[in-house]
């Protein structure tokens, strides 16, 4: 056991030791590590509980004294004093560069001499991303290859791929270093086959960066995908009259629009217009005109077949026909002559069949006329056969009654034909009577 008063002395020294580490602690400076974007402003601050009369300092990575106190010791001004107090040394420095990373030291010239350092991170921004490798307009099934590149990043920035609202993945990224030295180029690529529904599609490459914060850099390509037609055939009207118009339309879907068009009839080779239209006319539809239609359309891409079942109905197979009356003027009693208006229906059944160039047709409206004129011409020569067998029935009668008065007093027959002309035997006086 130690005698009493070498304890005192023992225990005075560690009470003066503690006095000093205290001391110490409270003149030692403090200050932290900052991240800055290129072009922005970075704030370096110094603070010390005990300075102890004795100035702050800050100096740049190179050691160049920037501030002493309230001194501006380096020409540079972008630097600027915030605050100075035996406690504080805060400047800032703006418009920072790539050039002013790295650590910065703030001093307080005790003794011995105390420091502390912040470190200075300077992100580069990455340039706005640029889409390559795409030529105008792909094929269905093709495969599309794109590339995206973005420079000036740093630390290196990932690039994300998107095909409208859908996350494609990319091939592995290339990383390059900037011929500065202190950013990167970051390309990547993506390939994908594209379907008729990826035409008008956007792609659009984004740029993730922390330099960004909540700002996006991205840029898009829209694709254009050339795809085999589609068509159907529509009606209009819907429902037509026997003897209205009626138009059967070829609407189509491709890529490009298809310009060609060819109408034919089922059972038939022949082009039912010639000039190529994807709209085909009936001016007066009839019975006749019943039948499946056939749409060809064609494009660079190749052809597509739409067929359409049209059927006009008998009046057996309509529903109840609409009556109206017209009344007829009379000087009698109040008449009307009621018309009976049968409305001849028509059954269109579309039908759309995939893989298909182009007359209008013509309805018989004029069967009526037609056979009104020969009904005509047939009377006409039943007249003429009548009165024709007529003349000729009578010219027989007459010849046969003159030549039955001549035998009636003749003693033989040459006696009776000289007597039926006339009684005379000279050939100056015979005569004959047609009646």
């Amino acid at each position: 056991m130690l005698p009493p008063a070498l304890s005192l002395l023992l225990l005075l020294g560690c009470l003066a030791a503690g006095s000093g580490t205290l001391a110490q602690d409270e003149s030692q400076p403090t200050t932290a590590d900052e991240t800055v974007v290129a072009g922005g402003t970075v704030v370096l601050k110094c603070k010390v509980e005990d300075p102890d009369d004795s100035s702050l300092q800050w100096s740049n990575p190179a050691q160049q004294t920037l501030y002493f106190g309230e001194k501006r010791a380096l020409r540079d001004n972008r630097i600027q004093l915030v605050k100075s107090t035996p406690n504080e040394l805060t400047i800032n420095i703006s418009n920072v560069v790539l050039a002013d990373e790295g650590e910065y030291t703030c001093s307080i010239f005790t003794m011995p001499v105390r420091t502390a350092k912040a470190l200075v991170t300077v992100l580069g921004i990455p340039q706005n991303p640029q889409i390559s490798g795409y030529n105008l307009p792909i094929r269905e099934t093709d495969m599309a290859r794109l590339t995206c590149r973005s420079s000036g990043s740093k630390p290196a920035a990932q690039l994300r791929w998107k095909k409208g609202n859908k996350e494609l993945q990319g091939e592995a990224p290339e990383v390059m270093e900037d011929a500065n030295g202190k950013t990167f180029t970051v390309t990547s690529r993506i390939a994908f086959p594209v379907t008729k529904e990826d035409n008008d599609v956007e792609v659009t490459c984004t740029v993730v960066h922390e330099s960004l914060q909540n700002l996006e850099r991205s840029t898009s390509q829209k694709l254009q995908v050339y795809f085999k037609p589609t068509a159907v055939i529509q009606p209009i009207p819907t429902y037509a009259q026997e003897g209205q118009e009626l138009q059967l339309q070829c609407e189509v879907q491709g890529n490009p629009i298809p310009q060609e068009f060819l109408w034919t009839k089922e059972g038939s080779d022949l082009p039912l217009q010639m000039n190529p239209s994807r709209i085909l006319t009936f001016q007066f539809v009839n019975k006749s005109d019943s039948g499946t239609y056939i749409c060809r359309a064609t494009n660079t891409m190749g052809s597509v077949i739409a067929k359409y079942n049209l059927d006009i109905n008998d009046f057996s197979q309509l529903p109840t026909p609409h009556v109206h009356s017209t009344p007829a003027p009379s000087s009698g009693p109040s008449q009307s002559t009621t018309h009976v208006t049968m409305a001849t229906a028509s059954s269109f059944t579309p039908v759309a069949v995939q893989d298909a160039s182009p007359m209008s047709s013509t309805s018989g409206t004029y069967h009526a006329l037609i056979g009104g004129v020969v009904a005509v011409i047939v009377f006409l020569l039943l007249s003429l056969l009548i009165v024709l067998a007529h003349y000729l029935i009578r010219h027989k009668g007459t010849y046969l009654t003159h030549e039955a008065k001549g035998s009636d007093d003749a003693p033989d027959a040459d006696t009776a034909i000289i007597n039926a002309e006339g009684g005379q035997a000279s050939g100056d006086d015979k005569k004959e009577y047609f009646i």
